[in-house]
């Protein structure tokens, strides 16, 4: 491993320590009020009806609320969103972008479901984490992630995100936002597929939100 795939992993891995723990420890206590707080189940049956009602357009409206709207309001408050961009256009494909992606894991839950079935075991529950992690996350979910928001922080042009997508963009950029992303979503995503399948997608939504927002928090810069 060379020296600059080391320093982007450790780099990466220091910043993404700090909001690692604090995520983690938000995510267990709502595990925790849904298993030994009677007085939250109101809250969770709401959500799981609207997951079980709607499907598909809960994920992807849900998805566009908790991954782009909101992170956006904050960027937009906080002043992160530079004059010269379009921010309705950014708001606009920021929602798009993550309702799509909240469907899109919204159907390899699915999958998940369907391949290991919903029971909540701690086999079942680290099957579908390793898989979720080592092959979706890392041979998929991260790199078109990465490359989505790439391409709209260069306004867009598929000439520049292309001209950007080189050896080193593979080589150490997308190791080192896998490894940092493995730190904090490997036991967190363990939670989420320890809740009953309409509660899976909600609790992702929650996650996703709270570590956007954390990272916009600890990496402010203007955009």
């Amino acid at each position: 491993m060379s020296a600059l795939i080391k320093k982007s992993i450790v780099t990466a891995l220091k910043r993404n320590f700090l909001p690692g723990l604090v995520l983690q420890l938000f995510v267990m206590i709502i595990l925790l009020l849904y298993f030994f707080m009677p007085a939250a189940k109101p809250v969770f049956a709401w959500f799981s009806g609207l997951k079980d009602t709607y499907g598909f357009a809960y994920s992807f409206y849900a998805t566009a609320l908790f991954g782009g709207v909101i992170p956006f309001i904050y960027l937009w408050a906080s002043q992160q969103i530079g004059p010269e961009r379009n921010a309705f256009g950014l708001l606009l494909f920021h929602s798009l972008f993550w309702g799509y992606k909240g469907m899109e894991v919204d159907c390899f839950y699915r999958l998940q479901g369907f391949l290991f079935g919903y029971e909540n075991s701690w086999q079942t529950i680290a099957m579908k984490t390793a898989v979720d992690q080592f092959i979706y996350t890392t041979l998929w979910a991260t790199p078109t992630v990465v490359i989505g928001l790439m391409w709209a922080d260069y306004n867009y042009s598929f000439h520049a995100c292309r001209q950007a997508i080189n050896r080193d963009f593979f080589r150490v950029r997308i190791p080192a936002i896998i490894l940092s992303n493995w730190l904090v979503w490997i036991p967190a995503i363990a939670i989420v597929y320890a809740m009953p399948k309409d509660l899976q997608i909600p609790l992702f939504n929650v996650v996703l939100c709270f570590w956007v927002l954390l990272l916009s928090v600890l990496n402010s810069k203007p955009r």
